[in-house]
């Protein structure tokens, strides 16, 4: 096979791992969010649901769970399998997934901040929403944003992982090219590819980084 034609094939893979990648933090930072208001209702039943489903989001391997979204409704309800549900299986394993460790991030730097903004803020008539959302979340969002970074960048890796439920992504093309070539070339090109995409990924978390510094 030439060059040409193997680089073809990993830049398709490559798209599948960057939609996979993009539709996770796009569903996912927002329902870690929901998921971390409800951790920490004043609801007892509604909060120990959510710590259920976080502690096995956690505490599972994210290549099970996605062999469960997969497999799950055909041994479960015996619903046919279609080959088009193979990337929805895998959008469906990652977002849940991320959002069990998004939403305790949130949580851990929402219990972080002083009550006594809280209490100013009231005094001077903001509402609890308006509280939140523009004097709370900006800087909570400050201060977890190294935690962020380092899920991001396991996600780039992570997906990887969706050759499990035979999602044709990089890895996926990859390992297929290195065993019917029987060589290591496509597995250095998929590495480079996943380098550079963390380091694009890490060179923007830090330029964040940088733009809310006066939260300092």
């Amino acid at each position: 096979m030439s060059v040409s034609m193997m680089v073809s094939q990993l830049a398709g893979g490559m798209f599948v791992s960057i939609q996979i990648f993009v539709v996770t933090l796009v569903f996912s930072l927002p329902l870690g969010m929901i998921v971390a208001f409800g951790r920490m209702s004043k609801n007892s039943f509604l909060q120990g649901i959510v710590k259920v489903y976080i502690s096995i989001m956690r505490g599972t391997p994210l290549m099970l769970q996605l062999m469960v979204v997969y497999f799950g409704p055909y041994y479960l309800l015996g619903i046919k399998i279609t080959n088009s549900y193979r990337l929805w299986a895998a959008l469906i394993g990652f977002v849940i997934n991320y959002a069990a460790y998004f939403a305790e991030i949130y949580r851990s730097g929402i219990q972080s901040m002083p009550v006594g903004q809280y209490e100013a803020a009231k005094l001077l008539g903001y509402r609890k929403w308006q509280t939140f959302f523009k004097i709370i979340l900006p800087q909570v969002i400050k201060r977890i944003l190294p935690s962020v970074t380092n899920e991001v960048i396991t996600l780039v890796k992570d997906t990887s992982l969706a050759f499990t439920i035979s999602v044709l992504e990089m890895f996926a093309i990859a390992k297929a090219l290195a065993s019917s070539q029987t060589s290591l070339i496509p597995f250095v090109a998929a590495g480079i590819f996943y380098y550079i995409f963390n380091l694009v990924v890490a060179v923007g978390m830090e330029y964040a980084e940088k733009k809310l510094a006066y939260y300092q």
